[in-house]
């Protein structure tokens, strides 16, 4: 059964609801997931803004998440660690999520939200770290992938 990412708050190629968005309360939406190959030892999830004016917009990286886990919550705590899992610093220059926020008249923007299934328990990563070295560091360690696209214009 290949990997399947979902979210109780929106299906795949649907608007996200603007309480997830910078005009409503900017919360992480719920995310779970299933399928994930037998080898996986931890995931990274990433969601990217590839509409965004100046190219691709980083709204979040979570890593290091341990392979028992197979949901993160509603309102993820914006901060650089959350338990086990850390996030790192998204291109709003804040830890954890930044919901989409496009500019206003620029059009429907797409926000892929993608878990990576990975062969290593830690990505290594020391510090503070930014959403694109999460996604290098985790490309050598992909075992599978799934992917959830929500949609949003203001």
């Amino acid at each position: 059964m290949p990997m399947q990412l979902t979210s109780a708050a929106f299906t795949n190629g649907d608007p996200i609801p603007v309480r997830y968005t910078c005009d409503g309360q900017d919360l992480s939406p719920p995310l779970a997931w299933s399928g994930a190959p037998p080898r996986t030892k931890s995931f990274a999830l990433l969601c990217d803004d590839p509409d965004a004016p100046a190219g691709t917009w980083h709204h979040w990286a979570l890593f290091d998440v341990p392979a028992h886990v197979r949901k993160i919550e509603e309102d993820t705590p914006t901060r650089e660690m959350v338990a086990a899992i850390r996030q790192a610093l998204n291109d709003f220059g804040r830890f954890g999520y930044g919901g989409p926020c496009p500019p206003r008249g620029h059009g429907l923007h797409h926000y892929h939200f993608r878990l990576l299934a990975l062969d290593v328990m830690s990505l290594g990563l020391q510090g503070p770290v930014r959403c694109v070295d999460v996604e290098r560091a985790a490309g050598s360690h992909v075992l599978g992938a799934a992917e959830l696209v929500g949609t949003f214009t203001r």
